[in-house]
Order: C-alpha cells, then sequence, then structure tokens
C-alpha cells in the first residue's frame, strides 16, 4: 500500500526576463599589442535589481558599462537589448534606444550651465519627442519634485550645492522614463552626506519603480548596498555575488 502522494512545494517567484544579455562580450582596441578593454562577459541585467560594477582602478569596470549602455561598440561577444540583437543596429538606432530606454548618471553632473535645473531635465524629454509641450513641463516638475528639489527648478547650476546637481542629472535620467539606469560613479564627486542620499534613490529606482540599476563605483556603501556585485580584474568577471 503506498502512502499519500508528496504535497508540491510551491514555486516561488519567476524571474522576470532579462532587460539586457551579454554572451561573450568583449572591446579590444587594434595597436600592437591590442589591448583589451573587456573580454568574455556573460551577464543578464534583470529589472527590479540594483548591481554594482566594483574592482580595482582599470579593471574594465566603465568599459564594461559603456558596452551595456550602447555608447561603445563591442568588438566580440552578443548584447541584447530586449531580446532584440544590437550589434547590427545603427548608429541612430542605437541614440535612439539609449534615449528610449536608458538613463546615464556621471560622476560629474554634466548639466548645461546656461539652463535652469527644470529646462535641463527637459532636454531629454524634447529631444525624444513624445509629449506635447505641457506635459512634458509637467513631467520634468515631477521629476524634480520626486528629487525634492521644486524649489530649485528655475536655478542654474551654478546656484546649486554638489549634492542637488547631481540629484537634477539624476531626474534628467529619468526624463523618458527608462528602464535602465547606468551610473558612472555616481557618488565619486559627493560628500558623505550627499552620497547617501543619491545611494538611496538608486536603490528606490530599483526596488520600488522596478528599473534595473548597475552603477560602477569605488564606494563601498554603494556597494554594499547593492543587490548583486559584478568582481571585475582585467577586463573580466571575476566573480559575481
Amino acid at each position: 500500500m503506498t502512502g499519500p502522494a508528496a504535497t508540491p512545494l510551491p514555486a516561488g517567484p519567476a524571474e522576470p526576463p532579462p532587460i539586457l544579455s551579454a554572451r561573450g562580450l568583449g572591446r579590444v582596441l587594434p595597436g600592437d599589442p591590442p589591448v583589451a578593454l573587456v573580454t568574455g562577459v556573460d551577464l543578464d541585467i534583470r529589472p527590479g535589481r540594483f548591481v554594482t560594477v566594483i574592482g580595482p582602478s582599470g579593471c574594465g569596470k566603465s568599459s564594461l558599462l559603456y558596452l551595456l549602455g550602447l555608447l561603445d561598440r563591442p568588438t566580440m561577444g552578443t548584447l541584447t537589448l530586449d531580446g532584440a540583437d544590437t550589434g547590427g543596429m545603427s548608429g541612430d538606432a542605437r541614440a535612439r534606444a539609449r534615449l528610449r530606454r536608458f538613463g546615464f548618471v556621471f560622476q560629474f553632473h554634466f548639466l548645461l550651465g546656461e539652463f535652469s535645473a527644470l529646462d535641463n531635465v527637459l532636454l531629454p524629454i524634447r529631444r525624444l519627442g513624445a509629449l506635447a509641450p505641457a506635459a512634458a513641463r509637467a513631467r520634468a516638475m515631477a521629476l524634480l519634485e520626486m528629487m525634492g528639489l521644486a524649489d530649485q527648478a528655475a536655478k542654474t547650476p551654478d546656484r546649486m550645492s554638489g549634492g542637488q546637481r547631481q540629484r537634477v542629472a539624476i531626474a534628467r535620467a529619468l526624463a523618458n522614463d527608462p528602464a535602465l539606469v547606468l551610473g558612472d560613479e555616481p557618488t565619486g564627486n559627493l560628500d558623505s552626506q550627499n552620497s547617501a542620499r543619491v545611494v538611496e534613490i538608486l536603490r528606490a529606482l530599483a526596488h520600488d519603480e522596478g528599473r534595473a540599476v548597475v552603477c560602477v563605483t569605488h564606494d563601498g556603501d554603494i556597494a554594499a548596498a547593492a543587490d548583486t556585485r559584478i568582481h571585475m580584474r582585467d577586463g573580466r568577471i571575476e566573480r559575481i555575488d
């Protein structure tokens, strides 16, 4: 006589499909000898995850980020965005994909000094051209308000603190509602208090808004706050934890 059938364990939540998938991804600069910036990277970037890329200076962290963000073209391997191979994209198609799907935050904010905070955030919205002027302005103001900067909207960058400028840069990165936010040392020019605030914002973008957030960093606090840490050395992924 057989006993009762075992009750199957409930299935865990299925992982969402990756937004970006790299397979054997790499970039080598020609020369004598050639210089390998990134080699043999296999990686999936999924929504709702806060990922950091860490490692010693010169190990290929920023080079990998520029490949993932379609800023540089790989010389080996494949990179798919939303399941579509990016290898055959024209320059215009890559620029359009960056404008629609990516937001970028760098160590230096790169705000236009002659423009107000509001106009800086409006720039990518106007460039994409998907919103009417009133809706574009409302979107930009909502993002500044989300960053706690509604009262700074009319100010130019030279009248703002470093932390405020970086938050304007994050608002600008979110202007076209990107699926991915890529940061290259986004706290590298900030004091500890403003760094902590930026880390909090980046975590919220992943956990509360479901975006994929990938940051290159030397900042131990950012690395500690991440869901996933990619350790790089000599252009390769050493381990992921």
